[in-house]
């Protein structure tokens, strides 16, 4: 380095301004797109795809899952702190939806004490290969199993949950992270914009027409 070698006194690009690190890959299921992936998985795969986007858990949660952790009478799942990114547990709660799918994972259960197993019964130790085989199937493009927890938490936002529940559900320390998986699908936006639009049968241009007209001092009220 320049300063160690007594070249400089201080660092040369210390003033220089660097681009924004684009964090951008923004990517959710839309319902379509969702059911032609799910229409591609596996008996052992599908469980696993509905569970990620009804909890939000990341790939190694998931697969770190035991029954012991599934409390079906409180409808709720425990994350282990050994597992979870932020070093902490966290109960997730589980809707109709995942509970009945679980429901039958366990009946057909093999006594593995891993809720999520492969063809032979045995805990997954990776999906990869038969997630990205379903993705392609379904003809979708630029999709990770990440990205299930980007569409959890954005269909949350889209219908109405605040950013601190979001948080806690995703196992985030600040709302700041959350925030990464807020990006809303364009048809939510439009929809915010349309709230906008003139309720009356007044239009914008007669609005515009009857803001020109002189203003009488005997219509004014107090």
């Amino acid at each position: 380095m320049p300063i160690t070698w007594g070249k400089a006194t201080e660092n040369p690009v210390k003033k220089v301004r660097f681009a924004r690190e684009d964090n951008g890959h923004v990517r959710m299921l839309t319902p379509e797109e969702e059911a032609q992936l799910l229409t591609h998985c596996g008996p052992q795969l599908k469980p696993l795809v509905i569970a990620a986007l009804h909890t939000g858990l990341r790939a190694s949660e998931l697969l770190s899952l035991t029954w012991d952790e599934v409390d079906f009478h409180r409808c709720a799942l425990t994350v282990r702190a050994a597992y979870a990114k932020n070093g902490e547990s966290r109960s997730v709660p589980m809707n109709k939806v995942l509970t009945e799918v679980l429901q039958g994972v366990r009946m057909a259960a093999l006594g593995s004490e891993s809720v999520f197993c492969n063809v032979r019964g045995k805990p997954y130790r990776s999906f990869r290969t038969a997630f990205e085989r379903a993705v392609q199937k379904a003809g979708l493009e630029d999709f990770t199993f990440h990205d299930l927890r980007h569409t959890f938490a954005s269909r949350l936002v889209m219908r109405g949950v605040d950013l601190p529940t979001v948080k806690e559900l995703l196992g985030h320390k600040t709302i700041a992270m959350t925030l990464r998986y807020t990006h809303l699908s364009s048809d939510h936006k439009q929809r915010a914009v349309s709230m906008l639009e003139p309720v009356s049968e007044q239009s914008p241009s007669n609005f515009h027409n009857s803001a020109q007209q002189p203003l009488r001092l005997g219509s004014i009220t107090h």
